[in-house]
């Protein structure tokens, strides 16, 4: 049974940066695309940054330049970077694989 597990959310002032990790088990990590989305209040689940299994990595445009996403195999873990954030950034960030598989998020707050 796969689980993953998002933590390192927080509140924090605009300009500021939180790094989020993903904790994968149940499954052979190594091998498969991972990716973050976020939900912002009153709008629709959107997709923020994603990595393959090759360390390929590619980013919504809102996040360019600001985000970084990482993986570490040998820990199943998968990490975003969040630096400059701004209050447009609010959100409930999930991580997900190619699986299908969601984790239960981890809450942002960017505040002004």
């Amino acid at each position: 049974q796969v689980h993953l597990m998002e933590s390192g959310g927080g509140l924090v002032q605009a300009g500021g940066s939180l790094r989020l990790s993903c904790v994968a088990s149940g499954r052979t990590f190594t091998f498969y695309k991972m990716n973050w989305y976020r939900r912002a209040p009153g709008k629709q689940r959107e997709f923020v940054a994603g990595i393959n299994s090759g360390g390929a990595t590619m980013y919504a445009d809102s996040v360019k330049g600001r985000f970084t996403v990482s993986r570490d195999n040998a820990a199943n873990t998968v990490s975003l970077q969040m630096d400059s954030l701004q209050p447009d950034d609010t959100g409930a960030y999930f991580c997900t694989d190619e699986g299908g598989h969601w984790g239960q998020g981890t809450q942002v707050t960017v505040s002004s």
